[in-house]
């Protein structure tokens, strides 16, 4: 008689043959990276994608002629990208044109003065020092620091996956050395007595849905990210890297079902072995990989009573990101003068990110993050016009914001600010326009309480302290994404997926894998 046994994975396994078939929920750049990743191991892939058309997150709105891109516009590490290429035997620049960004984007101030912030030092050392004369060493001692970030918090722990307290243990020397409990505007104010620096430093966890004033300054990896290796923008917009990545899925045997929305993950005991569908079709699988929101797979994928770990209690006592109010509107004139970045920030800092984090409230000011594609690649608009978004982080939805009632409103007032800084006329020239709002987030990208970066990245939701990329709870069952280690950014959720990877065997000729790792509650 020919014994089986059950690996870890939701694989059974004869005589060494290994799991053969999975599914991934969900199409962003998280479940399209992992998907690629087993296709070249040697798994029958299937992605599922809730929308008309892949992307998650990364969805491409065309409207009018224009083309929008939903979500991530910036991408600061294309090694990750390549890599992906590279598995299939590819080149990435052989698919996509990927520009470098110089500046990387210009910081306007709501006294109308300005930082344009490049990869170059000395570049940056002269916006320093035009801002604020004596502080170049301030940048210089900054950078070092957030250098040393990057090794330890990026390059060392961030495609590692955390899965026990040893793992947390290990880290903790690391985390002394990067002063992981500081905030990040705290180290910022360590190194400038400038107002303006210490908020051009510490902005960046808002692009990973964190509260400069509380996130871990381990989140400086980001400024030595991208003066490590660019910030660049694809022809074509990001819509374009997701098309090639879907495309490498398939080239690789894999198959993209677009809406396919998954109601439940279906379960034999506390393990995966397939999904059923919104209109109840069943899929059986060995694996399954959640790219969804990690909150709404545990609370909403899976019954309460299997979850020893992600209880309904531990989901709704977590801290998650601000919401975002996104919109995308074309001109039918061109804004030459404005650069393809620009983030504009309002007469308040600290109060304004108490007003959404700490009170979660609407407040009067905002700051704004202004995209404008076609000052790189003018396709993306009808010839002469402009193709634009906006985007206002504000209160996820605990807030208890009318989005049906203020979503027009609060368009208004911003329209009318960009029209008194750096569009002029633009309430004129406005010829499309579509809007995203928290309760979008929440009913079209299943966001748990729309908020639009899953749990916030403070230091007791990261790493370890974060939803493993292997699911504590359930045999058979991973997730990649913004909301599993290491977190949100496109870097953050490609590297989600090679954590991933590392934890899933070889079906490529390798003998038969048992992971004996215990599931909370049953080993």
């Amino acid at each position: 008689m020919v014994m089986a046994a059950v690996d870890r994975t939701g694989c059974a396994t004869q005589a060494g043959a290994a799991a053969r078939s999975a599914i991934v929920i969900g199409s962003g750049f998280g479940g399209l990276a992992a998907a690629i990743r087993l296709c070249v191991k040697g798994y029958r892939v299937t992605v599922l994608e809730k929308l008309e058309a892949v992307g998650g997150r990364a969805f491409v709105f065309r409207q009018d002629g224009f083309t929008f891109d939903a979500g991530p516009t910036i991408i600061t590490a294309p090694y990750l990208l390549e890599e992906l290429w590279a598995l299939c035997g590819r080149r990435f620049a052989d698919d996509v044109d990927l520009r470098p960004m110089s500046p990387f984007y210009r910081i306007r101030f709501n006294d109308g003065s300005h930082f344009d912030y490049y990869g170059n030092t000395e570049a940056m050392r002269a916006e320093v020092a035009r801002v604020s004369p004596g502080e170049v060493s301030g940048y210089d001692s900054f950078m070092a620091e957030a250098a040393r970030c990057l090794k330890l918090g990026y390059e060392e722990l961030g495609t590692a996956p955390f899965e026990s307290i040893g793992d947390l243990i290990s880290a903790v020397p690391s985390m002394v050395r990067m002063r992981a409990w500081q905030s990040i505007y705290a180290m910022a104010s360590r190194h400038f007595s400038s107002e303006k620096l210490r908020q051009v430093f510490s902005f960046h966890p808002l692009l990973i849905g964190g509260n400069p004033l509380s996130v871990t300054c381990v989140y400086s990896l980001i400024p030595a990210l991208e003066r490590a290796f660019g910030v660049h923008s694809a022809m074509g917009g990001t819509g374009a890297i997701v098309q090639g990545l879907a495309r490498l899925v398939t080239s690789q045997g894999g198959t993209i079902r677009c809406n396919s929305e998954v109601r439940r993950i279906m379960l034999e005991g506390r393990r995966a072995v397939g999904v059923e569908l919104a209109d109840g079709e069943q899929l059986r699988a060995d694996l399954v990989v959640s790219n969804a929101d990690v909150a709404h797979t545990y609370r909403n994928m899976l019954p309460s009573a299997v979850r020893r770990v992600w209880t309904d209690r531990k989901v709704d006592r977590s801290a998650f990101s601000m919401g975002l109010f996104v919109w995308y509107f074309g001109t039918r004139k061109r804004y030459e003068t404005l650069p393809h970045h620009m983030i504009l920030l309002g007469p308040r800092y600290g109060g304004l990110l108490d007003d959404i984090f700490r009170r979660k409230r609407l407040s009067e000011d905002f700051s704004l993050y202004l995209h404008r594609p076609t000052a790189t690649d003018p396709s993306l608009a009808p010839p002469g016009c402009d193709a634009f978004y906006v985007l206002s982080p504000v209160p996820h939805l605990d807030a208890g914001i009318d989005w049906s009632q203020q979503a027009e409103p609060y368009r208004q007032s911003i329209e009318r600010y960009l029209e008194q800084t750096v569009l002029p006329g633009l309430g004129a020239e406005v010829c499309s326009s579509l809007l995203m709002t928290p309760a979008d987030f929440k009913t079209r990208l299943l966001a748990w309480k729309g908020a639009a970066f899953g749990m916030e990245p403070r230091l007791l939701q990261s790493a370890w302290f974060r939803p493993h990329n292997r699911s504590e709870d359930i045999a058979g069952l991973y997730m990649v994404g913004a909301g599993t280690h290491p977190g949100a950014g496109v870097p953050g959720v490609l590297s989600s997926a090679k954590a991933f990877d590392s934890l899933v065997p070889d079906l490529r000729g390798t003998p038969a894998f048992l992971d004996t790792q215990p599931i909370a509650g049953v080993l």
